[in-house]
């Protein structure tokens, strides 16, 4: 029999026992350090058991600070009491960031109330959104009961779409007549708010819960709970766990970015055939989830961007730190002129800097110059693995240009 490339895989002694109790969509059986808020929560849904309308209610916190999480496991729990008591509760999640029109999540939650056997499914166009919001309330009054929609990433559909689906969801229970609803909205944004009409943010903010950043020792309670389902006993090496907690720390707490550090550390001593997990693999786990979370970022920038990306690399090359905008500026005109296209104005690129800034790829610092007024400090903040240049040229071919291309720079006084 022929040999197959995956035989060594399967005979291959893994590290793990459960891989998938590692990953974040996973809904493990506790959630260390989110009592208060699962109580918050949980007070509130727990109307729906008795028929009434629970409180809408608005979740904020950082990336990775357990809002999807918690409200997963929350609504877990109310389903499984509600078919235990005998009681119509449905609890529909949509995520805001792939489903990013009003349309769209109307037809989503409309087709997710479709039984097996029904086939007249919402279009994923066609439809007037009214017909759609029409035919969201009609499914909703033949099942009855009351729906907790949740949605989350609820700042990016803001930003993207405005606030007309949240003002039809907030408002939906002077339609509906057998059925009632609550809206959850789950925002990484604390300032999402200042977007809305303020009907919509009264109604949308009957009720807050302010989630915390994970710090380092509830982080490594998380790890050791999530590693001592996931991994076999005795494969994590001494200070894995707290260089793990340690690292996710400085990004805010974020236990995504914990758990993913240890899953893929695990993954990379059984791809080396040890045993045992050290620091070492870590840092590895590390620079490998540098390098994926922003090389997609750096290839997809507006051609814009990607040059005034370059000016400022440029000008570090060159061995320039704590770069002014006008400098950068200087740069950029020079790049667009190799590469033949008609340069922004100097106020267009220094929002264009903000936005790099907001991306993770430069720090743009204010400081204060006394009497000749404020000035922006620039430097790049891109990790020393990756390499910026080449990620670019190889998105655009017109980049390499750029960086290959000679200039004169401006010096200071």
């Amino acid at each position: 029999m022929d040999s197959n490339i995956f035989d060594k895989f399967i005979s291959q002694q893994t590290l793990f026992a459960n891989k998938e109790n590692l990953r974040h969509n996973h809904r493990p059986t506790q959630l260390p350090h989110r009592t208060d808020e699962i109580e918050k929560i949980s007070y509130n849904l727990w109307e729906a058991l008795k028929g009434h309308i629970p409180s809408n209610m608005t979740l904020y916190g950082v990336t990775g600070a357990g809002k999807t999480a918690v409200t997963d496991y929350v609504c877990h729990h109310l389903k499984a009491k509600g078919k235990a008591m005998d009681r119509k509760v449905e609890a529909i999640m949509v995520n805001c960031r792939q489903i990013d029109t009003q349309y769209r999540v109307l037809s989503h939650i409309g087709n997710s109330l479709l039984e097996e056997f029904e086939q007249d499914e919402i279009p994923f166009t066609g439809w007037p959104t009214d017909r759609v919001f029409n035919e969201l309330i009609r499914r909703m009054d033949r099942r009855g009961g009351v729906f907790v929609i949740v949605l989350d990433e609820i700042d990016h559909l803001v930003r993207k779409a405005g606030d007309d689906l949240l003002y039809n969801l907030t408002s939906m229970n002077s339609s509906l007549k057998v059925a009632r609803a609550c809206v959850i909205g789950i925002s990484n944004d604390l300032k999402f708010t200042d977007f809305l009409d303020p009907r919509v943010r009264s109604r949308l903010g009957q009720l807050d819960v302010l989630f915390k950043p994970y710090d380092a020792e509830q982080l490594q309670d998380i790890l050791r709970q999530r590693a001592h389902e996931g991994l076999r006993a005795g494969v994590i090496g001494p200070g894995v766990i707290e260089l793990c907690a340690a690292l996710a720390a400085q990004e805010h707490g974020d236990a995504r970015c914990a758990l993913d550090l240890l899953r893929i550390s695990a993954e990379k001593a059984e791809q080396g055939g040890e045993k045992l997990v050290n620091q070492n693999h870590v840092r590895i786990a590390q620079s490998q989830m540098e390098s994926d979370q922003i090389t997609p970022v750096i290839s997809t920038l507006p051609n814009q961007q990607k040059l005034v990306l370059a000016a400022i690399l440029i000008n570090e090359k060159n061995g320039l730190r704590n770069v002014q905008t006008g400098q950068v500026y200087d740069i950029y005109r020079q790049a667009c002129k190799h590469t033949r296209q008609n340069p922004l104005t100097q106020r267009r690129i220094s929002g264009l800097i903000s936005n790099l800034d907001m991306l993770g790829l430069v720090t743009a610092r204010t400081v204060s110059k006394g009497r000749y007024g404020r000035s922006k400090e620039i430097n790049s903040c891109i990790p020393a693995n990756i390499n910026p240049e080449e990620i670019m040229a190889n998105a655009e071919e017109e980049m390499a240009v750029v960086f290959s291309s000679t200039y004169h720079h401006q010096t200071s006084l």
